[in-house]
């Protein structure tokens, strides 16, 4: 998956599909009862709607439930969200007029921005909060953001020759019951955490050569030993990445070579520490995780995810809960979780090269300067313990935090959104930490003077990082330098394969 403003265009088999639900609903709703058709909603579905209220009856649902409050989701999320909610609407399970996916359309291509916010989802009957803003706009009220402008929806719309939907039988349940945007937030959070993966198996490459490890702890013969697929997919890509590397020793050419009988301690080093060691065991688990949970919101996406479920070939209307976001809010708690395992991972490679007394290579802190005198990186650690240890706190899962509510109607909800906004910090933070190891790194081969001898691997990230910030022995603000690597690595495309 790669972000891109590719615009969507909708082809004639799909509109047909939708416009064919749309009129079946239509007639089969005469004279029987629907839910959010011709009556309340929720703990008030027992009430029955005049035929001359139901089209103000959405416009009611959508208005109300336009109540978020917080920060704004980003644009690539509601994107992501919108083309979510565009692509379960036209699965022709929900009896929307064709006029909601034309307009969905239109604002995706013309990168028209919903104001949605992060907080109002409880993720049960679907994201009714955060889908009711994307609803409110495409009845032609509340806020967007268009030319990175916060402004009007009429404004934009007449702007644009744009024409609000005119809601029809259901258009206000269809649009909100749903799973769209934990599962919009769930697809970029996924694409990132790809980012963040490669990019911690190269750091940890890079780790492994500036110690001079052995080879043998990402071989293919130690690996195949373990029948985790995703630890064998990062031993092999440690293999790729140091494939031409000339700091990586092999244990025959040297530990497997004689000793002499007096030799009670060893001069080379047999093993290292478990944080440069253990690397396909620590990101293999996390690799497992994202590729289940990708297969997880695949299938969330191309699913009809509202309630109540409109089935034209069996000419019938199925109540139920599809809306339900469990399976999201599982699985970006368990992402979160190995996001901050991944982070973990770094803060103590971090600690290593930091650590003088442990590595016994490099000088304390990396300090390319005078000792007692320049503190090199000493400063930045603090930043790297303090966003890790944030992260293991938001790590706590969001998924059996239940509470009822909806006058217990919704008696057991998924928290889905908010798995989904969390996961997302945890992702940031580990952006965060990265940077510094990062950069430490490149300090280490500065000082090393491995420039030559490094993979080119690693040798592409030492140039990149050397563009954005010198070598330093003085001392020098780095927030602006910690900002742009993040930046750099966050614009990183995935290899993940």
């Amino acid at each position: 998956m790669i972000i891109e403003n590719e615009n969507v265009e909708l082809d004639d088999s799909l509109l047909q599909r939708v416009n064919a639900s749309f009129q079946f609903l239509k007639e089969f709703s005469k004279n029987k009862v629907i839910y959010g058709v011709n009556t309340g909603f929720g703990p008030m579905a027992q009430f029955k709607i005049n035929d001359s209220d139901t089209h103000q009856l959405q416009y009611n649902l959508i208005r109300s439930h336009s109540s978020g409050i917080g920060n704004a989701l980003p644009a690539d999320e509601v994107k992501a969200c919108m083309l979510a909610r565009l692509n379960v609407l036209s699965l022709g399970h929900s009896g929307v007029h064709d006029s909601v996916v034309n307009l969905l359309k239109e604002l995706i291509n013309r990168d028209i921005t919903p104001l949605i916010f992060e907080h109002g989802g409880v993720g049960a009957s679907g994201d009714l909060v955060q889908l009711a803003h994307l609803a409110l706009v495409l009845i032609g009220e509340g806020e967007v953001f268009y030319n990175d402008e916060r402004r009007s929806t009429k404004d934009v719309f007449t702007e644009l020759g744009l024409e609000p939907i005119k809601v029809e039988i259901r258009e206000g349940l269809a649009l909100m019951n749903g799973t769209s945007v934990m599962s919009g937030i769930g697809i970029v959070n996924a694409y990132k955490v790809n980012q963040l993966t490669d990019i911690s198996i190269k750091l940890s490459c890079a780790i492994n050569e500036l110690v001079q490890a052995y080879d043998d702890h990402f071989s293919e013969s130690l690996n195949a030993t373990k029948k985790h697929l995703g630890q064998q997919k990062v031993a092999e890509k440690m293999r790729a990445y140091l494939s031409d590397s000339q700091l990586i020793r092999k244990r025959e050419d040297h530990l497997y070579t004689s000793f002499e009988e007096q030799d009670k301690v060893f001069k080379e080093k047999v093993q290292e520490y478990y944080s440069l060691r253990c690397v396909p065991q620590i990101l293999g688990p996390v690799l497992d995780t994202l590729e289940y949970t990708e297969n997880v919101l695949e299938n969330e996406i191309n699913s009809a995810n509202d309630n109540p479920i409109i089935n034209v070939e069996d000419q019938h209307v199925y109540h139920g809960g599809n809306f339900h976001g469990d399976y999201i809010s599982l699985e970006m708690d368990k992402l979160k979780i190995v996001v901050t395992k991944l982070t973990m991972l770094a803060e103590r490679q971090l600690n290593y090269l930091l650590n003088s007394k442990i590595n016994e290579i490099f000088p304390p802190f990396v300090n390319l300067g005078k000792l007692g005198f320049n503190f090199g990186m000493q400063g930045v650690q603090f930043t790297a313990t303090s966003t890790t240890a944030e992260s293991q706190m938001l790590s706590n899962p969001m998924y059996v935090h239940s509470i009822p509510n909806n006058n217990d109607n919704q008696d057991i909800v998924s928290m889905g959104t908010n798995a989904a906004v969390i996961c997302r910090k945890v992702i940031e933070n580990a952006f965060e930490v990265l940077s510094i190891e990062l950069i430490t790194i490149v300090q280490a081969i500065e000082y090393l003077g491995f420039q030559d001898r490094i993979s080119s691997s690693t040798k592409e990230l030492y140039d990149e990082i050397r563009k954005i910030i010198p070598a330093f022995s003085d001392d020098m603000v780095m927030y602006p330098y910690l900002q742009k690597v993040k930046e750099y690595l966050m614009k990183t495309e995935a290899l993940h394969q």
